[in-house]
């Protein structure tokens, strides 16, 4: 039976929200699959690795141990005092208890922020290209977002001239990732500290650092986050992570925060109403995460880079592409420029990147994310936390695929 959808039922800021095209690319990739078609898909973003052994040993101990109950509502003290350390020791940051929240994963915690924050018209700062969820989470919670488009010329980081731009009496918040989803693009301490420069000129405008990559770099690359860099933003930072990308633990659905109590607050009062704790037994396999070892990280790392480089090599070899080495995360944001305005063996015009992401998909059999889904184009991003072989047949396909563009 098909169901009609009817959008009067709808309310009218769910109506300017878009489901997430990341999500909605792997379900279309999955369902081709299940038709029986040959589909390599890069759309989303999530390691191939195991969770390591002694996090899930710790969820079963959680388990044996009748840890199943309710917990606080933003998260245990024990998870509190790893996030604790784990910024002290890391990040050189110090924060108490008080200042940790704990969610159902990085999303939700960046969602309880905006809504507790957030007036109908206040102005959220994000630099394109950006994480998808990014300007829809900010409709929902009645803000504006502000793109500020950020280049290849600019490394796609937002620069200290294009922020001072973008700030007008409405913004309540800038957003900075790092690395970058999409992009793979790190801040160094030095760009960090003339965006704090911009920031301490405008006392009422928080800042929200994404951090959900900081494990995952390459090339000797130094992770900053920007309360380190400049201390005197610390009561208008809220720092964000998980465990979800450098742990493996994208089901595990936990991403945490540290910040101004009273924000913090705030944040838990939202959380109360939506989803209560998180997980109990999450919450102690992220304790054995953020306090076990992380001699695993190096090895991983280095087959992240190994793909990488192999993926980097393919799309700068084929006419038409091109991409940037990216510092960390596990994504290439190739740019497809070269191949606007050619035409497919279907007679198709490729006009735009969703152009080409949709040739792709239909000719090869590959799914990717157009960059116009992350606000920049002609680009689009491939994910690279897949095993090797399976790369390398969607990098040969994607040349074929561009090799029959006339």
């Amino acid at each position: 039976m098909t169901l009609q959808f009817n959008r009067e039922r709808l309310s009218a800021r769910l109506k300017t929200v878009k489901p997430s095209p990341t999500i909605a690319i792997t379900r279309l990739a999955a369902e081709l699959r299940r038709n029986g078609k040959n589909i390599v898909a890069l759309s989303q973003g999530e390691p191939d690795f195991d969770t390591p052994d002694h996090i899930k040993a710790a969820a079963k101990n959680a388990i044996d141990n009748g840890e199943t109950k309710y917990t606080d509502v933003d998260g245990t003290p024990a998870l509190k005092r790893a996030i604790v350390d784990k910024f002290k020791n890391e990040n050189g940051l110090d924060y108490e208890v008080a200042n940790i929240s704990v969610g159902t994963g990085g999303k939700q915690v960046i969602f309880n922020a905006f809504s507790a924050t957030l007036d109908q018209g206040d102005e959220v700062i994000i630099p394109a290209p950006y994480w998808v969820s990014y300007p829809d989470m900010v409709l929902l919670t009645g803000g504006v977002p502000v793109t500020v488009s950020c280049g290849e010329k600019s490394g796609f980081k937002l620069t200290a001239e294009a922020l001072e731009g973008a700030i007008t009496p409405r913004t309540k918040w800038l957003v900075l990732n790092s690395p970058s989803n999409p992009t793979g693009a790190g801040y160094s301490a030095a760009e960090l500290k003339a965006i704090a420069e911009v920031l301490l000129r405008h006392p009422r405008v928080l800042v929200m650092t994404d951090d959900m990559y900081e494990h995952i770099r390459y090339d000797g690359w130094e992770f900053h986050t920007i309360t380190a860099v400049e201390p005197r933003l610390r009561e208008r930072v809220l720092t964000c992570n998980g465990v979800s990308k450098a742990y493996a633990m994208t089901g595990w659905r936990i991403g945490y925060a540290g910040g101004p109590v009273d924000l913090i607050r705030a944040m838990a009062t939202i959380q109360s109403q939506s989803t209560t704790n998180p997980s109990s037994v999450s919450q102690a396999a992220a304790v054995a995460a953020l306090t076990g070892p992380l001699d695993f990280l190096a090895e991983r790392n280095a087959v992240f880079q190994d793909r990488r480089d192999l993926c980097l090599a393919a799309f700068n070899g084929i006419d038409g592409l091109s991409c940037k080495k990216p510092d960390g995360a596990f994504y290439l944001f190739p740019s497809c420029a070269g191949v606007i305005g050619k035409q497919a063996p279907t007679g198709k015009v490729l006009e735009t990147d969703v152009d080409f992401a949709t040739h792709l998909l239909e000719s090869v059999g590959v799914a990717v994310v157009p960059g116009s889904a992350f606000g920049l184009g002609p680009y689009f991003r491939i994910s690279f936390a897949t095993s090797t072989d399976r790369l390398r047949d969607a990098c040969e396909r994607i040349a074929d695929a561009c090799a029959s563009l006339k």
